[in-house]
Parts: C-alpha cells; sequence; structure tokens
C-alpha cells in the first residue's frame, strides 16, 4: 500500500506563500499507512496577528470592488481548482482517509460555492418599508460585515472550505480559513492556487496551528466581525465564550446524533440503503449521520439481519483512485479508533448485543486506523452510543412500538441538526416533521445540495451553512430614511 508525498507546504498570507514566523512545521499523518506524506507550516500567534492585519486590509479592498468584480475572481479561482482537481482529490485521501469517489463531492461543493454565490448575491433584494404617515420612505439594504474567521473540521476538508469561501466572498468580507491540523493539507494547496492566479492579497487567508496559538487570538482580536466555524458542540462553546472582546457575528455548523426512523409500512429497501450510506459512508465521520436507528418492532428482525448481510460487504481499504471499490477507508486518527472502541465496551456492558464488526481487519497495514462497520443492537438512553455524536463507523440499532415513543426517543439528545424518517402514512408525516427538534427532517430520501439551507437546533448551531441563508453570517443591514 504506497503513499504519496506532497512535500512542504506554506501559509498563504497577504497574497504569498510564507513559512511560520516561527519556522516550526507539522507533519501531516496518512490515516491509512501511519506515513508522514507531508509537512506543513505551522502558524503561530505572530503568524494570526500578520492574517488579521493583512485582512483588515484585503477587506477594504475587496468590499469596494462590485459585485461583478468579485465574481470574476471567484469564477477565476473556481475555473484554477479545476484543474487541479484530481490532485486535491489525491491529497484529501491521502490526509483524512476518505476515498477518491468520496472526495469528488468536496470539489464539487467548493466549486459550486464560487459560482451559485454571486448569484444569490445578486439575487438579493432591498427590502422597502412603508410609511405610514406618508412623510419618509426607507429601505433596507445590505453590506459586508467586516473580517471573517472560518474554522473548519477535518471531514470534509473542500467542502468545508466551499461551505465558507463562496458566501464570504460574494458578500464582501475577506476570509481567514484555519482548517484542522489533522487535514491541512488540501487548504493550504488552495493556497497555492490562489497565489499562482495572484488573487487580491489580504481577501483570503489560510493557515493552521494550534488553537492556544493561532484561534485563540484571532477570536479574541477586535477586528474580526464574523467567526463561523464547523466542528464539535464544545469547540463552538469555546469560540463564543472567547469572542467576547468584541460584538461578533456567529455562524457555527456543530455536533448532531441523528435519529433514522423507518415504521412498518416504510420502503425497506430503500431505508437500508441509506442507512448504510449515511452511517459508514466517509467512515461515519459526517456531521448529519444515522447515529441512532429505530426500527418499527414489526420489521426490526428482518431489517437488523439484512443490515448486517450489507456492512459484512462493503470493502475497507485505502480508498485511492486505483481502488474504486472501495467503500470505507481508516478512521482520521488513532484517538477516534481508541474512542469507537470505548463507545462499544459501554454499550455491551450495558447490555447492547455486538451484532457485527468491532474489531480491527487482520489484513490491511498495522499503522493505519482501520476499523470494521459495526453494528449493535438493543441501544437504550443509558449508553453514551445513544448519548454522544459517534463520528465513526458505529451503528446503534433499537427498536420501538409507538409514534408516541420514538418521537420522544428521537428528540432525547442535546442536538438537533439532521433527521430521517422513512413512512408512507402522510398523517404521521405531519406530526413527525411538526414535533421532530431538528433544523433538518428528510423524508423517504436525502439530499444535500448549495442551494438547500443546512442548520440545526439547540447544541448543533447557529445560523446555516448553504443557500442563500448562508448569507446572513455575512452582512450587515442598513435603514436608509428620506424625506419626503
Amino acid at each position: 500500500m504506497k503513499t504519496q508525498n506532497f512535500g512542504y507546504k506554506k501559509l498563504y498570507i497577504d497574497g504569498q506563500l510564507v513559512d511560520a514566523v516561527s519556522g516550526e512545521r507539522e507533519d501531516v499523518i496518512c490515516p491509512a499507512t501511519g506515513e508522514v506524506i507531508a509537512q506543513v507550516a505551522k502558524a503561530g500567534k505572530a503568524d494570526a496577528e500578520k492574517a488579521l492585519i493583512s485582512s483588515q486590509k484585503g477587506f477594504k479592498y475587496w468590499s469596494k470592488l462590485s459585485l461583478i468584480e468579485r465574481t470574476v475572481w471567484m469564477l477565476k479561482l473556481r475555473d484554477a481548482i479545476l484543474e487541479k482537481s484530481d490532485e486535491l482529490r489525491n491529497a484529501m485521501v491521502h490526509e483524512m482517509g476518505k476515498t477518491y469517489a468520496g472526495s469528488e463531492e468536496d470539489i464539487l461543493r467548493l466549486t459550486e460555492s464560487l459560482e451559485w454565490y454571486p448569484n444569490a448575491m445578486k439575487n438579493l433584494r432591498e427590502e422597502q418599508i412603508p410609511d405610514y404617515d406618508g412623510t419618509h420612505t426607507h429601505k433596507m439594504i445590505s453590506k459586508p460585515a467586516g473580517v471573517a474567521i472560518a474554522y473548519l473540521a477535518w471531514n470534509f476538508p473542500l467542502l468545508n472550505v466551499g461551505y465558507k469561501i463562496g458566501p464570504a466572498l460574494a458578500s464582501g468580507c475577506s476570509l481567514i480559513i484555519k482548517p484542522s491540523t489533522l487535514s491541512p493539507l488540501s487548504a493550504y494547496m488552495v493556497g497555492e492556487i490562489l497565489e499562482s492566479i495572484n488573487f487580491p492579497a489580504g481577501v483570503v487567508t489560510i493557515l493552521a496551528g494550534s488553537s492556544s496559538e493561532v484561534a485563540t487570538p484571532m477570536t479574541t482580536s477586535k477586528i474580526p466581525a464574523v467567526i463561523t466555524m464547523i466542528g464539535s458542540t464544545q469547540t463552538g462553546q469555546r469560540i463564543i465564550a472567547d469572542s467576547t472582546t468584541s460584538i461578533k457575528k456567529l455562524g457555527m455548523e456543530l455536533g448532531g446524533n441523528a435519529p433514522f426512523i423507518v415504521f412498518e409500512d416504510a420502503d425497506l429497501e430503500l431505508a437500508l440503503d441509506l442507512a448504510i450510506g449515511l452511517k459508514f459512508g466517509n467512515t461515519g465521520q459526517i456531521c448529519v449521520a444515522a447515529n441512532r436507528i429505530f426500527v418499527h418492532k414489526n420489521i426490526y428482525d428482518k431489517f437488523l439481519k439484512e443490515y448486517v448481510k450489507r456492512a459484512s460487504a462493503l470493502k475497507i481499504g485505502f480508498g485511492t483512485k486505483e481502488n474504486p471499490d472501495v467503500f470505507m477507508g481508516p478512521l482520521a486518527s488513532r484517538g477516534s479508533r481508541d474512542r469507537m472502541f470505548e463507545l462499544i465496551e459501554d454499550a455491551v456492558s450495558k447490555g447492547a448485543k455486538l451484532e457485527y464488526g468491532g474489531s480491527i481487519p487482520e489484513d490491511l497495514p498495522e499503522g493505519g486506523n482501520w476499523m470494521q462497520p459495526t453494528i449493535i443492537s438493543g441501544t437504550t438512553t443509558e449508553m453514551k452510543l445513544f448519548r454522544e455524536e459517534t463520528f465513526g463507523p458505529i451503528a446503534g440499532v433499537m427498536s420501538f412500538d409507538t409514534d408516541d415513543e420514538v418521537l420522544e426517543l428521537a428528540n432525547d439528545t442535546e442536538f438537533g441538526l439532521a433527521s430521517y424518517i422513512f413512512t408512507n402514512n402522510n398523517k404521521r408525516i405531519e406530526r413527525f416533521t411538526e414535533d421532530l427538534e431538528f433544523g433538518e427532517i428528510q423524508i423517504n430520501g436525502v439530499k444535500y445540495a448549495i442551494y438547500l439551507p443546512h442548520g440545526g437546533f439547540k447544541n448543533s448551531g447557529i445560523g446555516h451553512d448553504c443557500s442563500h441563508l448562508a448569507l446572513d453570517d455575512y452582512l450587515v443591514k442598513k435603514r436608509i430614511t428620506s424625506a419626503l
């Protein structure tokens, strides 16, 4: 199993590729082999300060360009990314273990975002407010908020960049991107692309480093007007607390604990297909993964038997371009895999049954973070598998009897991002779409797209990624009142 070495990648600050002020570098480890596949410049506090000052200047320039001028640059970046798409996809396979096929979505969302958001911005309409006395006219106009910072999760390295860079640039904001230190490689390569096309200096910045040295100084600074992130609820809470040195706009897509509810009248084949994809795709490292699978007691045994059969047939491996039949790669880190075994041990010790998996495949490199797709039956509310966001290839399955019962179980979580229901009963659909406490409810199917809002309730976040609603994070409103 061979890996590629991507060499050394620099920070992208003020339109230039630069070393960290400290000269520090950090290894990027391939989770399929445990080998070093690249080094990246490791930003520190001095680099964070440079990024903020540069972004301030970049905002002053970028915000004064017309939308047409901004669009030209955004489409130029899109085209340059498409030219390098194969290299970028290969980097994502190596840095976090996703399959080559799975990496296509990252490129698609990134390039779609760069072309879709200028049109969304163009379609924003001024709001006219009637004057009831007939003495004035009033309108609301949108203006870019200022410097934005995006803290990104490691599971979709470039999709997450796309969710932020499109609305930020279209709105007129400058953007500092801090990718996760676990998967910074492809984002740094986007920095190389930005430099190669002479993208305006200070408009986009890309740097990675420790939270204490980079994130904390940037978040506590009074320069940013917007803090946006994709990550865990715990990280979001810390960033909110750190941000209070000034009043900043916040947009956060945080943890999820999605219920996947299969009623007795559901299309069972469809539900099984999607239960495989939504649980084991990207090795379960998806915020909208089917975490808690609830199946009606009348079809529970049939569903479980077939689910185990399908999971056991999934091919695990290093999903490079040369291995297109690989469905599931390694977990992104050894710590993530260790946590999976802790979840299994907790569930089994509390009465659950390990139906399949729970082991490390023997025919794959020892240095990789491999794990079988795992199915556990008889999960209960006392188990960590029910309470925590799994973020790995473990499916917890439990049966239910009544609609009231499963609705209460589904809502029994601090999270509220995605939810899935499978039924052909229209009255039930109406009730569950009203009473499920989640920002997304998907019925008898699944669809995600750049034009569809993505956001959650409760501890799953603030605001939305994707759709025109994402622009709200980067815009402020002005009221213009004129006397007649």
